[in-house]
């Protein structure tokens, strides 16, 4: 018999399609948005989404993830 470990259901933050609906915040360590769109390459945000820009962000509410962690390092966020 195979033990079968089990482990929480947590949602994939890339795969997600509240994701989809969200502004990201990006991590340039990997890319600018400008990049991306101009080349049409992904790009990844401070959540782990990997996806390549096509919609205005400002149309969208921001990414709870991607503002914690940007807040987490000291990053001055605007209200959205």
């Amino acid at each position: 018999m195979t033990d079968v470990g089990t482990r929480p259901d947590v949602a994939d933050p890339t795969t997600d399609g509240d994701h989809e609906r969200m502004a990201h915040i990006v991590d340039e360590r990997f890319g600018t948005v400008v990049e991306a769109i101009v080349n049409g390459t992904p790009c990844v945000a401070l959540c782990g989404k990997v996806w390549v820009p096509s919609r205005d962000p400002k149309r969208y509410p921001l990414c709870p993830t991607c503002k914690e962690t940007a807040e987490a390092q000291g990053w001055q966020v605007p209200a959205h």
